[in-house]
């Protein structure tokens, strides 16, 4: 047995520690957010573990079905979803939720509220379960403005006020990627330990990527300067290489893609869906806000992302995320159209 190694794994950078570290910088923090982050990853993991068992629950006759108790076994969305709203109640930090799941905004009850809102998709691109695809759990974190009575309103802001988000990739391995407004880390769960550990320091998108990732399918009712920018990322014409596609479906998937290697991730709005797809307060915030934050840029096509201003919690909109450079040139494409 190779204590020395054995050793090392103790001297680990665990998420945990990380964000007690990130603490200390703040005398006057009573370790609120410290609590709430620790339920978020212990949702993220047992939402891993059921991912993980999700093809073998099928073949034994769980997902969807009845047990041999009469008791009904859930969709892994509808038990992903029950396990974050748990988990973010009892962690007594939390005063409003917005789920993609729930029509309506949770409201916690008085004795165990605290001052923050979560909004999150619990299984963002669940549709690819059954195929192993990557899948994800996409949060973002709002303080609440008031000691009253809470509210919906209380979490429709411009996503530039968030203090953190993040997003938790269950896929080859499970990866937990935060950014609480100082830049962005990625952790990846060590199954053998059950620990988060840091293993992308500080991530940089590059300024500008050689992929697009867009669905093609959508392109007979896309706008001028959807199609021109894909067009010339296909048929480049001052003599660059041509840009490589790659589109999985699965949100997470893409823009973690997207924010390790570089490129642009687009879902525009078209004549099918004229405000776009993608849910503003959970989807297209935390993942604008990370893309800031490690060094890119999220533009809806008419203004910056995170300065929007959502009237309703299952609100959307188009959206074109990734590397500077990259945005820049979609961004042109939109000016000169006005």
């Amino acid at each position: 047995m190779d204590h020395e190694a054995d050793a090392y794994r103790t001297d680990l950078m665990t998420i945990t520690r990380f964000v007690l570290n990130e603490q200390s910088k703040y005398p006057e923090s009573r370790g609120d957010f410290t609590i709430l982050l620790s339920n978020i990853v212990l949702g993220c993991k047992f939402v891993c573990s059921a991912v993980n068992k999700a093809g073998l629950a099928k073949l034994i006759g769980l997902a969807g079905e009845t047990n041999i108790q009469g008791e009904e076994q859930k969709k892994l969305d509808v038990l992903s979803n029950d396990v974050f709203v748990k988990a973010l109640v009892s962690s007594g930090r939390t005063s409003v939720l917005v789920s993609e799941e729930d029509e309506e905004a949770t409201l916690v009850e008085s004795s165990k509220r605290g001052k923050y809102c979560v909004v999150f998709d619990p299984l963002d691109g669940s549709s690819n379960i059954d195929c192993g695809v990557s899948i994800g759990t996409i949060f973002g974190i709002y303080t609440m403005s008031h000691n009253d009575e809470p509210t919906t309103e209380d979490v429709l802001k411009p996503g530039n006020e968030m203090v953190a988000a993040g997003y938790c990739m269950y896929g080859s391995s499970c990866m937990l990627v935060l950014s609480t407004g100082t830049g962005v880390n990625g952790f990846t769960l060590d199954p053998s330990l059950g620990e988060f550990i840091l293993t992308h320091p500080d991530i940089k998108i590059p300024k500008k990527g050689n992929i697009y990732s867009v669905n093609e399918g959508n392109a007979q009712n896309w706008d001028g300067p959807t199609t021109k920018y894909v067009e010339k990322c296909k048929f480049p014409k001052d003599g660059s290489p041509a840009k490589s596609l790659r589109y999985v479906g699965s949100m997470v998937a893409d823009v973690h893609r997207t924010l390790l290697y570089g490129g642009i991730f687009l879902y525009p709005a078209d004549k099918k869906s004229p405000n776009g797809k993608l849910r503003v307060l959970y989807e297209v915030f935390p993942m604008s806000f990370l893309m800031e934050q490690a060094g890119g840029q999220a533009f809806t096509g008419k203004k910056r992302a995170l300065d929007l201003v959502p009237e309703k919690i299952h609100e959307r909109s188009p959206i074109f995320l990734g590397s500077y450079e990259d945005v820049e040139e979609i961004k042109a494409l939109y000016a000169a159209e006005e």
